[in-house]
């Protein structure tokens, strides 16, 4: 993909995501072309990724219209990430959080019994170093730990379905951290739940590993509504949310 092709689909699917260009709008190439300097086959193929996000329809007679969010694809990635930059991104990363809760549990329980040696030995290393980091307030280092501890996690389930959600988690990880929803130091209590977790899946024991991951997936779920509250009653302090 080229980098003026990134460009263009990276300023215009936020445009459509937080309404610049409400439901109903009608675009053409001939302004997508004007509007961000690129030629008739680049905004051609900008159009087509839209498309295939459900962000817009293309149509002969009808030309290229906004659609509603409805008809989004809510596991794109970038759909997440775009929603995640916007005005509703706390909604959002709760709707997110909520999947999490449903999904990583029973990921993590399967993980404990389907796991083969090297991905249980892999888990604990991953944990020791969410500990590390975490302990260290490097939130950076940090972070690509723990996408890769949960990204690990849902493989290892052994659901291709689970798996598939992948990308989904990793998108809600990235983008607490990168809207300073993360507290400056990842709280003991989750880092010592990501150890329990891991424990769980090199030894085993699927049940324990299944309710160490709900606590941590319940425990953002209401960092996330904490937050919600300070926000509509004046106290938007970033970083209160638990790790996870």
């Amino acid at each position: 993909m080229s980098t003026v092709y990134r460009g263009v689909l990276a300023e215009l699917g936020p445009r459509i995501v937080d309404g610049t260009l409400p439901v109903g709008s009608r675009i053409t190439l001939e302004w997508l072309g004007e509007e961000f300097g690129v030629s008739r086959t680049i905004a051609r193929e900008v159009v087509q990724v839209l498309v295939s996000m459900g962000l817009v329809e293309s149509r002969r007679r009808t030309g290229i219209r906004v659609l509603p969010q409805e008809q989004w694809d809510a596991f794109d990635p970038a759909v997440i990430r775009w929603r995640l930059d916007g005005p509703a991104r706390r909604a959002h990363l709760g709707e997110l959080t909520q999947l999490r809760a449903a999904v990583e549990p029973a990921a993590a329980a399967l993980a404990a019994v389907r796991a083969d040696d090297a991905t249980r030995a892999e888990v604990v290393r991953l944990a020791g170093e969410l500990e590390t980091t975490g302990a260290a307030g490097d939130l950076r280092t940090f972070l690509e730990h723990d996408v890769a501890f949960h990204r690990l996690l849902l493989s290892a389930s052994g659901n291709a379905m689970f798996a598939a959600l992948g990308d989904v988690v990793e998108e809600v990880l990235r983008g607490r951290t990168d809207h300073d929803l993360m507290p400056p130091t990842p709280k003991p209590e989750a880092r010592r739940l990501h150890a329990m977790v891991a424990d769980a899946v090199a030894h085993g024991e699927a049940e324990v590993a299944r309710s160490a991951m709900t606590t941590i997936c319940l425990e953002v779920v209401s960092g996330i509504a904490e937050l919600s509250r300070e926000q509509l009653a004046g106290r938007d302090e970033p970083g209160d949310a638990a790790a996870g």
